[in-house]
């Protein structure tokens, strides 16, 4: 078999277990629109979609999938499609338009009925605080390599405890804040587009500081009931061969990729070996005293997005290179077996292989998975079908996977497909489509693929056949 073929050889029922979360997962900037209604103000996002070749074809997300004026359509779909959950994001700006003061009430709104249509539907919301779109003023102030933005995060989470604790009992403070602090303030090739390894280590640090504090601020805030979490898209790094080279180009990017986060967040502490990998790009200095405590405070469960494996290899990379410390010791080479549209290797077994690195790293810490899917090149039929067989393909062999990880003891209580709608697809514009569900830009018509009819099949009967 191989990773395209629409039906595995077998047909063994793989049931997940009684209770799984069966979700889906969207994000503001890239389906809500309305980017100046209501009190909204710019977000990085905003600014940086703005600024001539940082987004294919000059694409932003003004309009995107025009969300905030369709919810219930879109929310109609998912009670279609079956799903228990819907993972989505708040837009920091909606809420607090400068970062700082008091919330607004018409964005603050905007989500108090999005919860309510959810519930109303039977779906469990879950809130992600943070996708990316820090307010433009706080980056003005220097955003995420200044301790006052992580600071000014824990406040927003304090406004959106009071409005929505009654109602959300699943809360993720971070949404991969790799991809943030790395792409944003690293390689620049995402929002803000800054391009300084120093600036990276500093944002990735005052990430987890935020993390820290909010959680803090939400375990006081919400009922003892709610859940409380953080998602990070880990890496499955593999060295090319097993070389002490290849091993060392492995393990510098397990650092700076994975440990850099799960150390703090989960034992208190910075891993040695990245301090003495970005010797020569800082010294930690803006790391004080006791802030590993709240790094460290405890969470509920650990999200992991996951989309395809890294391959490393002794080397130097391209610059400007998002892995601070990596640049001159390690290249990435492309992963065998089929690719996706956004050329990702298609490789399922790097999440099972996560998902027990985390079983064995982090025992009692439960599982979730709160992003996996692919882009594929969709278009809808002379007939409007869209057929997506690669993608159906895709999902059956990571759920699989999930499944298999489970039997061998990861406790992933829930899997959250990556993504309900097409969507502004950040550097790339609308270029690329990770959906199940097809929108057409123009008229803002949506159609299920059939990965989405085969997705509410799986949901239907809690498992696949494998």
């Amino acid at each position: 078999m191989t990773a395209v073929d629409a039906r595995p050889e077998t047909t063994t029922e793989l049931r997940f277990p009684p209770g799984f979360r069966w979700g889906t997962a969207t994000a503001a900037y890239q389906i809500e629109g309305a980017a100046a209604e209501d009190g909204r103000t710019p977000s990085i996002w905003d600014t940086f979609s703005r600024e001539p070749g940082r987004v294919r074809n000059g694409d932003t997300g003004d309009i995107a999938a025009d969300h905030y004026h369709r919810m219930r359509e879109d929310v109609a779909l998912m009670k279609q499609l079956g799903v228990t959950d819907y993972r989505f994001s708040v837009s920091w700006p909606r809420v607090q338009p400068t970062g700082r003061g008091p919330g607004v009430q018409k964005g603050l709104d905007f989500y108090r009925r999005l919860t309510d249509a959810l519930l109303e539907a039977g779906i469990r919301p879950v809130a992600t605080l943070y996708h990316w779109d820090l307010p433009q003023e706080l980056e003005d102030a220097g955003g995420w390599p200044q301790r006052e933005t992580a600071q000014r995060f824990g406040d927003y989470a304090g406004i959106m405890a009071d409005a929505l604790g009654d109602r959300v009992r699943t809360w993720t403070t971070l949404n991969e804040p790799w991809c943030a602090a790395f792409l944003g303030y690293g390689s620049g090739v995402h929002a803000p587009g800054r391009t300084s390894a120093s600036a990276s280590l500093r944002a990735a640090h005052h990430f987890n500081l935020a993390h820290g504090w909010a959680a803090q601020l939400l375990h006081t805030a919400l009922p003892s009931t709610s859940e409380i979490s953080l998602t990070l898209n880990l890496h499955a790094v593999r060295p090319l061969t097993d070389s002490a080279a290849d091993r060392d180009a492995a393990r510098r990017i397990d650092a700076v990729g994975n440990r850099i986060f799960l150390d703090p967040v989960f034992h208190g502490r910075l891993p040695e070996d990245l301090v003495r990998d970005t010797a020569a790009v800082t010294d930690w200095s803006f790391v004080r005293d006791g802030d590993l405590e709240v790094t460290s405070t405890p969470i509920d469960s650990l999200g992991i997005n996951y989309y395809s494996p890294t391959v490393v290899a002794a080397g130097s990379s391209d610059s400007p290179s998002p892995w601070a410390g990596a640049e001159d010791h390690v290249r990435f080479l492309p992963a065998p077996g089929p690719r996706t549209a956004m050329d990702w290797p298609v490789d399922a077994d790097g999440l099972y292989e996560l998902l027990t690195r985390l079983r064995d790293d982090l025992p009692g810490v439960p599982l979730v998975i709160t992003e996996n899917g692919a882009a594929y090149d969709d278009y809808a039929d002379p007939s409007g079908a869209v057929h997506d067989p690669e993608r159906v393909a895709y999902l059956q062999s990571h759920l699989a996977a999930v499944h298999r990880a489970i039997g061998d003891g990861a406790d992933v209580r829930g899997y959250f497909l990556w993504s309900l709608l097409d969507n502004f697809e950040w550097a790339y514009g609308y270029s690329k489509r990770f959906g199940i569900v097809h929108v057409d830009f123009a008229t803002q018509r949506r159609t299920f693929k059939d990965s989405a009819r085969w997705y509410a099949d799986v949901i239907a009967r809690g498992g696949l056949t494998g």
